[in-house]
């Protein structure tokens, strides 16, 4: 049997990041400053930039739920894009709350994170997927965004014009590729929307922009680590189950296409990336069980980015969370760690 991967296998052998190590005389900023503007050139947000228009904010929906009231509402976050957003706001009396953005991964969609079963085999997912509904009962305001590829936001000419009652594999394979054939890639718009959506928070009084979390499983972990690379006003980004090194998950093990970053292994690992984060909260939560980010992996990665860390004199800032669970979110561990971090920043 011929293996269609064996080539490529040689060549990670070969191949070594250029920016994972700083050359000789460079400072940590020139370094940084480096990745910085080759993760922005990689993930096509300067060609997605150049698409931008004006939010056109539009509130669909308020209701009073037990506890909280829930706003839908949409915005546009580059010409035809149109994207769909739930916000929680607790009835406790604050002034203003912190703001936790959270994502889905691949999933029937964020109806998921407000705890509503739209389709068939959603109960499966709930209520360990109802993410928002968390948040609000931790304290924060809670801002669910549907993910590009996903839920409302899939592609038609990946699943037809019908509903499709659960979601397939490689969901977002065709958005995926095309992004990629027009020089940008579904991450980099999936981070672009997360950035004009804190823009959008402005919108509302009782959000404290100043105050804001990014977490979310899987696919919405893969995005809440590149949109606190990206948007520096995210103060605390807690990936679950979607960081470890490329070479140990992405390039060894099948993942859907959004995963993939052009040209990224010539130039930095995903571990090298949290110097875009620091001296902000990382929360890398992982599972002991997780059979597409092995442990080892995660582990070994991390200590990067505690070399990171304690370059910049902020050791604990980051931290790791393991669970004893496989591909999973664990809220019982994943809302204590972000509380610990919100305590350091005296949020209230």
């Amino acid at each position: 049997m011929y293996n269609a991967d064996l080539c490529h296998d040689i060549l990670f052998e070969k191949v070594q990041p250029q920016l994972s190590k700083r050359k000789d005389g460079q400072t940590y900023d020139e370094w940084k400053k480096q990745i910085n503007e080759k993760f922005i050139q990689l993930l096509g947000i300067e060609e997605i930039s150049k698409n931008a228009c004006p939010l056109n904010v539009q509130i669909e929906s308020e209701e009073q739920k037990n506890g909280y009231t829930q706003i839908r509402f949409t915005f546009d976050s580059e010409v035809g894009a149109n994207v769909p957003c739930y916000l929680l706001i607790p009835d406790t009396g604050k002034e203003k709350y912190p703001v936790a953005i959270v994502l889905q991964g691949h999933s029937t969609g964020f109806h998921l994170s407000i705890g509503e079963q739209k389709y068939e085999g959603d109960e499966r997912m709930l209520p360990r997927a109802s993410l928002a509904l968390q948040a609000v009962q931790n304290g924060f305001a809670a801002l669910a965004i549907e993910q590009r590829a996903m839920g409302e936001r899939r592609s038609p000419r990946s699943y037809g014009k019908e509903n499709i009652p659960y979601p397939r594999p490689h969901m977002c394979a065709h958005a995926s590729l095309t992004a990629i054939a027009l020089g940008r890639t579904v991450l980099g718009e999936r981070i672009w929307d997360v950035h004009k959506a804190i823009d959008a928070l402005e919108y509302f009084a009782k959000c404290d922009t100043d105050k804001i979390l990014i977490t979310g499983n899987s696919g919405g972990g893969t995005a809440s680590f590149y949109a606190a690379c990206y948007d520096k006003r995210i103060k605390i980004s807690a990936p679950s189950c979607s960081f470890c090194a490329y070479r140990t998950s992405i390039f060894d093990i099948e993942h859907c296409a959004c995963n993939y970053i052009p040209g990224v292994a010539k130039w930095f690992e995903m571990q090298d990336l949290a110097c875009l984060i620091a001296p902000r909260n990382l929360i890398v939560v992982t599972g002991k069980e997780d059979p597409i980010f092995p442990i080892d992996g995660v582990r070994e990665s991390f200590e990067t980015v505690k070399r990171i860390y304690a370059e910049v004199g902020v050791a604990d800032n980051c931290q790791i969370v393991e669970t004893p669970k496989g591909h999973y979110w664990c809220e019982d561990l994943v809302w204590p760690a972000v509380k610990q971090a919100t305590e350091k920043l005296s949020w209230k």
